[in-house]
């Protein structure tokens, strides 16, 4: 094992060209926090404290890639140690190269296997000036994910586009002693450079959403009711966990074609009732990627745990069957070793 951890500096700051170099330890936070003084921002956020390396070396993504794009898209070039002690350097500090192979690509995503990563130069982006929030409800997945697909066509621009099942809004009304309603809900994040620009995203959005069905539709500006109305979605992880005494929980990750989201859902949905597990789903719906919250805790027998990964893989198969892939964003570790073989295929395997 190796720990870089301590590898935690801004090497270099380009605000002039919105890019900037750090270590590989350095976690997101901290990078936001050195930028401040900037103006600019790193925007991926996999909805942790994680290193850059980590989240380079895993394709890391998350709540804003609908906007800002994945780790792979904010990567323009990195250091590694090779296992020979090679010191390699990939990319440049240019936006583009046709320059031989694209090796910065090539390690993201790789897990270590490849080599480790010490340092990571970043794409960056303006703070935004203005930011909305909004909510809406529908009596359906299918109508909510019609509203998602609604937006992405008319070419909104939405930060964030987060879609939660009725089990995973009743988990957050146990938790936070709340009576929101039971049924899926959309919870959507506009940015801009002013409040009438980002208004007329978040006007359009919602003129979609209730075309589409949408209801009990809210709006703020105001960061405090910002706050109030994405407590749901802030709060998912920890209140899926409370449905068992002392739960813990395997984080399920597939991504599929954005139309195919909600037939997989609802599958899923129908999967955690027929095999009595506790697992609220939730997705980026603005990427199509998908994630159940299987909770546990140390009284359950082998067949409950046997029944989760069950659960899981009908997960897998469904999202291979539709076009996806077996990890969106959480990476293959060992866990996804065989689905990748059947994803990629063996010679994409031995390419590898």
């Amino acid at each position: 094992c190796v720990d870089v951890s301590k590898l935690d500096q801004m090497v270099a700051e380009h605000p002039e060209d919105l890019d900037c170099r750090v270590q590989a330890g350095m976690t997101r936070k901290a990078v936001n926090s050195a930028l401040r003084h900037t103006g600019l921002h790193f925007p991926v956020d996999p909805g942790a404290d994680a290193t850059i390396g980590g989240m380079a070396a895993c394709g890391a993504s998350g709540t804003t890639s609908v906007r800002y794009g994945t780790m792979r898209d904010n990567v323009l070039g990195l250091t590694a140690v090779l296992a020979d002690g090679t010191v390699l350097e990939t990319g440049s500090r240019a936006r583009k190269s046709s320059a031989g192979y694209d090796l910065t690509k090539l390690f993201l995503g790789s897990e270590g296997t490849l080599g480790v990563i010490t340092e990571v130069a970043l794409r960056l982006h303006p703070v935004p000036m203005c930011v909305e929030a909004a909510t809406a409800r529908f009596d359906s997945l299918e109508e909510a994910a019609d509203a998602v697909q609604a937006l992405l066509l008319h070419g909104v621009s939405v930060a964030r586009c987060e879609l939660l099942d009725a089990t995973a809004i009743d988990a957050f009304n146990a938790f936070s002693k709340r009576n929101e309603e039971s049924c899926p809900s959309l919870f959507l994040e506009f940015n801009g450079p002013t409040s009438e620009a980002v208004a007329a995203h978040t006007e359009l959005a919602l003129e979609l959403c209730a075309d589409c069905g949408g209801r009990d539709i809210k709006r703020s500006q105001d960061e405090s009711e910002r706050d109030e109305l994405w407590k749901a979605r802030h709060e998912l992880y920890y209140a899926s966990c409370a449905l068992k005494t002392n739960g813990r929980a395997i984080v399920t990750d597939a991504c599929v074609p954005v139309s195919q989201l909600p037939g997989l859902i609802q599958a899923t949905s129908r999967d955690v009732k027929e095999n009595n597990v506790v697992g609220p789903c939730f997705g980026h719906a603005g990427d199509g990627n998908f994630h159940c919250i299987l909770v546990y805790n140390d009284d359950d027998d082998e067949d409950y745990l046997e029944r989760l990964k069950q659960v899981n893989a009908n997960l897998i198969e469904r999202t291979l069957a539709a076009g996806g892939t077996c990890t969106g964003e959480h990476g293959v570790g060992s866990g996804k070793k065989a689905y990748l073989l059947r994803e990629k295929g063996a010679a994409a395997i031995d390419a590898m």
